[in-house]
């Protein structure tokens, strides 16, 4: 295969900024890492700015990114917001989703994001009926990331109840029918068909959406020995109800409940994880389960602020992820994390720039299952993003503090560049694949609204 070089004016290497640095990249991977290349080699590609490794976002629902702007009027709570959540996910077809995904996926490329953990549910056609092809909606996702350049895991999601209260699982209802597959065999079987994409970019995970959706009658503990080995991704505690629910149930929390079915492992990543006990915390970190933190969309729907700094140090690794869409800015997630800790203990510096990067990046693609991805080194595969240093957010501080400047002050819109397996997906700020991102979201969502 030919070797391509990208030189980057500055690159965060993992602890530290190192000015002039050159990339050899062959068949999708870094060959080699030269640092004291003060000027381009002959031939290189340059890359202006900060070089850091692609981010990763953990967790995303893409047809939520039709809800922007419309969530925002009046008030209400996450329960009054799943409602209009439910009315457009009642509206999309495989094809609609697929001119959706592909405009959000665009969307995240140009934000530096060159993998993303789909968390999907909305598996059949209206009334629950299956289409022609049991996973059409997921091979759209699939087929959406690839036009839009970046890898996905798609962490297909066994949904089979609406909700959990005093009583018990109620049963699923209106626009939550296209999300079952009738019990857990039903969904394993349909899920055992998907199969990783020619070209290597998707990857296939499993996820369980929360206690309330799944039972412990549906059995925890076969559904983990049925996806052991692969990414597995649960909703867990992200509003009091669902806590309140589980005990008025179960007698346990939902942390609790799952650990006594062995679900918790390296390989699980808890999402949200907002309203959580400390024994609950325990039981994390001594599982080495991943949480993921969604810090704009957790403010977005008033979920609260979960404690983040308490799981780092039980032993869960932190990502991010944009969940919702409110804003789509994996820079922003990452300030979010400390930001929102500062205001809930009232104490600055609990990570450093390096570990808001590292959990954007390393940690966020280990536990979506591309653990060769998210650092600069050689054998890593070749995914990076340049976010300029010259910007009005970014110019003044001395390049060796370029990663807490581009940390704490950068957004989306200061990413340049962004390369995904060696090959340019963003030059300059424009989308190489995808002509214009902004007018796709503009028909893709139209096409969702009621007449």
């Amino acid at each position: 295969m030919p070797l391509t070089t990208y030189w980057a004016e500055h690159a965060w290497l993992g602890t530290h900024v190192e000015p002039g640095v050159a990339f050899d990249v062959r068949d999708g991977r870094i060959e080699a890492v030269r640092t004291g290349a003060e000027a381009p080699p002959p031939g290189a590609e340059i890359l202006r700015g900060l070089t850091v490794p692609g981010l990763a976002n953990t967790h995303s629902h893409a047809f939520h990114r039709a809800l922007r702007g419309t969530v925002q009027v009046g008030s209400g709570t996450f329960w009054t917001w799943r409602e209009v959540m439910y009315e457009v996910a009642g509206r999309l077809t495989p094809d609609a989703y697929h001119a959706l995904a592909r405009a959000v996926y665009a969307e995240m490329a140009l934000a530096g994001i060159t993998a993303v953990g789909e968390f999907h549910y909305l598996h059949h056609g209206p009334g629950g009926v299956p289409y022609a092809d049991p996973n059409a909606m997921g091979e759209a996702l699939i087929a959406a990331a690839a036009d839009a350049g970046v890898r996905i895991t798609l962490l297909d999601t066994v949904y089979l109840h609406g909700g959990l209260g005093p009583g018990g699982h109620t049963p699923l209802a209106g626009p939550q029918l296209r999300f079952g597959d009738g019990d857990a065999d039903a969904w394993y079987e349909r899920w055992s068909r998907l199969r990783p994409a020619p070209g290597g970019h998707a990857r296939i995970g499993a996820a369980v959406h929360s206690v309330r959706a799944f039972s412990a009658a549906d059995d925890y503990a076969r559904f983990a020995e049925r996806t052991d080995g692969v990414p597995v991704h649960v909703h867990l505690s992200e509003q009091p109800a669902e806590n309140e629910a589980c005990r008025a149930v179960h007698g346990r929390t939902p942390t609790r409940l799952l650990a006594d079915s062995g679900f918790w492992k390296p390989t699980v990543t808890a999402v949200h994880a907002t309203h959580l006990t400390d024994d609950d915390i325990r039981l994390l970190g001594d599982a080495g389960t991943g949480v993921c933190m969604c810090p704009t969309t957790e403010r977005d729907l008033a979920d609260g602020i979960g404690r983040a700094a308490d799981l780092a140090r039980a032993g869960c690794p932190l990502s991010l992820g944009s969940d919702s869409h409110a804003v789509i800015d994996l820079l922003e997630e990452a300030r979010a994390l400390e930001l929102d800790e500062r205001l809930r203990t009232r104490v600055r510096g609990h990570w450093t720039a390096a570990a808001l990067l590292r959990a954007a990046t390393g940690a966020g693609h280990t536990a979506i299952g591309w653990p060769e991805a998210g650092r600069l080194e050689p054998g890593a595969a070749a995914d990076f993003a340049a976010v300029a240093l010259d910007s009005v957010r970014t110019a003044g501080p001395v390049p060796r503090l370029a990663a807490e400047a581009v940390v704490f002050a950068a957004t989306a819109a200061d990413v340049t560049d962004v390369v995904v397996a060696g090959r340019r997906v963003v030059r300059s700020g424009a989308h190489t694949t995808v002509p214009d991102p902004a007018g796709a979201l503009v028909a893709a969502v139209a096409a969702l609204r009621k007449d």
